[in-house]
């Protein structure tokens, strides 16, 4: 009998007064209301603070602000002649580097290319100065064996733009 009462106790706290919760659903709209995101202006100034070089372009009626990112173009390099081990040990390791440049915020974008070109692959670093772009990606381990050479290009894009 004990066992029964608990457990229709239990239920009923369960059940709730739907008024209370009406409550706190309206309550919660009111605290995601308040919450208001950063203008571009603030945004457009904590990035300068920073380093970054920003502007804003205007279009009709929409306002873009547009940021400064590097292109680094990765290329072949002079010295592919590594063996099957010795490169695929590289691969592990330029693949730990890049992971590691967009875990820690210094990349946007990393990916191979589609074709068996000189061009081996694109990184947009996301980077105060070009300088830096160019030294992050030198410390690339295939890079530094001359497998792969860096072509840095300073690329203007609207802040929080997406690929479509």
């Amino acid at each position: 009998m004990n066992k029964f009462i608990f457990l229709f106790a239990l239920i009923l706290l369960s059940c709730g007064n739907p008024e209370s919760r009406e409550q706190q659903a309206e309550e919660l709209e009111e605290t995601k209301d308040s919450v208001q995101a950063p203008s571009q202006e603030e945004i457009a100034r904590e990035l300068q603070e920073k380093g970054y070089q920003t502007f804003t372009y205007k279009e009709d009626d929409t306002s873009y602000l547009m940021q400064q990112y590097f292109l680094v173009f990765l290329k072949s390099g002079p010295n592919r002649n590594q063996d099957s081990t010795e490169a695929a040990e590289l691969q592990k390791r330029h693949l730990e580097h890049l992971s590691r440049m967009y875990t820690e915020g210094y990349t946007s974008l990393t990916g191979p290319m589609g074709d068996d070109g000189d061009l081996r692959g694109i990184i947009v670093y996301n980077t105060p100065t070009q300088q830096e772009a160019d030294s992050l990606a030198r410390l690339d381990p295939m890079v530094k064996a001359g497998r792969l050479e860096v072509e840095v290009h300073p690329w203007w894009v609207a802040k929080g733009g997406k690929l479509q």
